[in-house]
């Protein structure tokens, strides 16, 4: 049995194989951390104060989660929440 021999376009597709495997990998992270967001977060992202984010958590517009006293919003939930409250004003 000889030495197996490498070829420039085995080197070439292990080197896409791993680019493509490590994509997986950073989309899959930023997908569970961009899942559940904290206070500070959704109120950039809705450009809402602290009052009007309490607000829309008492009144059951936006579901939470709480643990350890640190309050979660799921992502999905809050542009499930955008969505339903959409308005057109086609005529």
């Amino acid at each position: 049995m000889g030495t197996p021999i490498i070829t420039q376009a085995d080197l070439d597709q292990f080197k896409e194989d791993v680019i493509n495997e490590l994509r997986l990998l950073m989309a899959k992270e930023k997908n569970l951390k961009t899942r559940w967001l904290k206070n500070k977060e959704v109120k950039k992202m809705l450009q809402i104060s602290h009052s009007t984010l309490q607000t829309l958590r008492a009144n059951g517009t936006l579901s939470y989660t709480k643990v350890g006293g640190i309050i979660y919003y799921d992502g999905e939930e809050i542009e499930k929440m955008m969505e339903e409250n959409k308005i057109s004003n086609r005529v």
